[in-house]
């Protein structure tokens, strides 16, 4: 008989700072997604420790978007209008280069310990 599963944790603020930009990036790797859609994603995809609500969603795209790593359109189409976000090459650029420091990051800290290694 198998022990029940421990609820995940959110991650603390700290280090979600470090973790969000990478991850909204990772998202819009493949398609262009509006914020509730990335919120939804986010929390699906990582099984609630990467939660986020839109308050912490928005100032990171628009962060992102100020440095040129995603862009924005609006589609007017449907029920209400939404702000739909794609990665743009640079954000390609700052997604592998993010991608090498988190595996660097989890190898430094399976070594110490702190995390087994990953697959």
């Amino acid at each position: 008989m198998s022990s029940p599963r421990t609820p995940p944790t959110p991650v603390d603020r700290e280090l979600m700072r470090g973790a969000g930009p990478t991850a909204i990036l990772k998202l819009l790797e493949r398609n262009e997604m509006y914020g509730y859609e990335l919120v939804e994603a986010i929390d699906t995809r990582t099984d609630g420790i990467l939660a986020m609500g839109q308050s912490t969603l928005y100032p990171l795209l628009y962060n992102l978007e100020a440095k040129g790593f995603v862009i924005s359109r609006w589609n007017e189409e449907g029920a209400r209008p939404r702000k739909y976000y794609r990665l743009t090459p640079a954000g390609r650029k700052r997604l592998a280069a993010d991608s090498l420091q988190w595996r660097a990051v989890t190898q430094a800290m399976g070594s110490l310990g702190v995390v087994s290694a990953c697959a």
